[in-house]
């Protein structure tokens, strides 16, 4: 999926055709990002506020490309907290066509906390989610937010249709290693941590032939091993500047 962010329905058009062009499967608005920088764009969060506006916009893709279009958004906005406020916007976008929405289930609380913040401060509320999907029941809705672990996914995928891992999967990418085959019924043999780590290695190579910095590769991998022992020294490695140019 290309996430874009903007409020210019010709503009985003134009971007959703361009991300369709490059082979991309899907488009995802951004209505969701609370950073002072993203709203003085005109776009992420705040935009919450404008449903019929973001509905414009996802027409204005929807008509553009033959792929789906679906939005990324917070349950509220500052303290504006009450189910119908998020219920309005989610409603004007479904009569526009929106068919997906990845829902981060807290509140972007516009003042006064940082990016960072604003994934943690403002509570966690499931349930929300838990009506939308109620309210609107051929819709697809995928919770976000504080799913730290595969046990926690599969609690709530009793209630929702999808699940999104953000900061536990970056950090932790192993815990990934198991989904197939416990949500899908995949038994394929899964590669191994070193197995993962010789294609990485060569991914590296062929990226720093190109120009790229080793720095750019390796600092995704820093949360392979853990939990296991050794993990401090493998993070140590990789943040090397010695050891990447070496490598590199």
């Amino acid at each position: 999926a290309l996430q874009v962010g903007g409020s210019e329905p010709d503009e985003l058009a134009r971007a959703a055709r361009l991300g369709e062009r490059r082979g991309y499967d899907e488009i995802n608005l951004n209505c969701g990002c609370p950073s002072e920088r993203v709203q003085r764009g005109a776009f992420g969060a705040c935009l919450m506020a404008e449903p019929r506006l973001v509905a414009d916009c996802v027409k204005a893709m929807l008509d553009a490309v033959d792929i789906p279009v679906t939005v990324k958004h917070r349950i509220g906005v500052d303290r504006q907290e009450e189910y119908g406020f998020v219920r309005v916007f989610v409603g004007t976008l479904v009569e526009a066509g929106c068919g997906v929405f990845i829902v981060h289930a807290r509140s972007a609380w516009l003042k006064g906390l940082s990016p960072k913040e604003n994934r943690e401060v403002p509570p966690l509320r499931y349930e929300v989610v838990r009506r939308l999907k109620s309210d609107f029941p051929s819709v697809v809705f995928v919770l976000n937010g504080g799913l730290l672990s595969l046990d926690a996914a599969q609690v709530e995928l009793a209630h929702v249709d999808g699940v999104m891992l953000g900061p536990a999967a970056y950090h932790d990418p192993w815990l990934l290693a198991d989904v197939d085959r416990r949500f899908f019924g995949d038994d394929s043999p899964v590669a191994s941590r070193e197995e993962v780590i010789a294609r990485m290695t060569a991914y590296m190579h062929r990226e720093a032939a190109r120009g790229t910095s080793p720095r750019h590769v390796v600092r995704h991998m820093l949360g392979l091993y853990q939990g296991v022992r050794g993990a401090r020294q493998w993070r140590r490695e990789l943040s090397d500047a010695v050891v990447l140019g070496r490598d590199g």
